[in-house]
């Protein structure tokens, strides 16, 4: 079964978490005296009880497209964000939270280099899917990641396979 990408929009991912972006309709203001503009609120972040926020770097190796998407994890106890650091887009492979992944609702997003996601705790999501060479993200979780890591083999697989509208090469 092939999975259908979609362009990442705030509505669009909602049900999964945050789009952290410095878009024009958001929330915005000027600060230090003018000379910067503060895109205000742009994710819950979400330690979890008794959890704290930390700020690490990943460093993504780009996946060999199409790629079968056999398992998602899922982080129970809080949430992840994730922002690349180059600019480069980037894949991004969810499903809703709950004990059972419907392989019918698995939705794939590609995020602008330019976009961050926050993915909501619960949520189902395949590891990062770096598209242009080595990537490096910024990424905000829950310290202590022991038992806030579930990985799940899924009942199908799912092709991702992607065009050059996406990674500017032919698949």
């Amino acid at each position: 079964m092939q999975l259908a990408i979609e362009p990442l929009t705030r509505d669009a991912f909602a049900p999964f978490g945050d789009v952290i972006e410095a878009a024009a309709d958001h929330l915005s203001f000027p600060i230090n005296a003018g000379t910067s503009q503060r895109f205000h609120d742009l994710a819950r972040l979400d330690p979890g009880e008794g959890g704290r926020l930390i700020v690490s770097i990943f460093r993504a190796q780009p996946r060999r497209l199409p790629l079968a998407i056999t398992m998602l994890e899922r982080h129970p106890k809080a949430s992840q964000a994730f922002m690349p650091l180059a600019g480069q887009p980037f894949l991004v492979v969810v499903a809703p939270k709950g004990e059972h992944i419907d392989p019918a609702q698995i939705r794939a997003f590609l995020a602008q280099g330019k976009q961050g996601i926050n993915i909501a705790a619960g949520v189902w999501h395949h590891p990062l899917l770096a598209l242009h060479g080595e990537s490096d993200f910024l990424v905000i979780d829950r310290d202590n990641a022991a038992g806030n890591c579930d990985e799940r083999p899924l009942d199908r697989t799912l092709l991702l396979h992607v065009g050059p509208d996406v990674t500017g090469e032919a698949t």
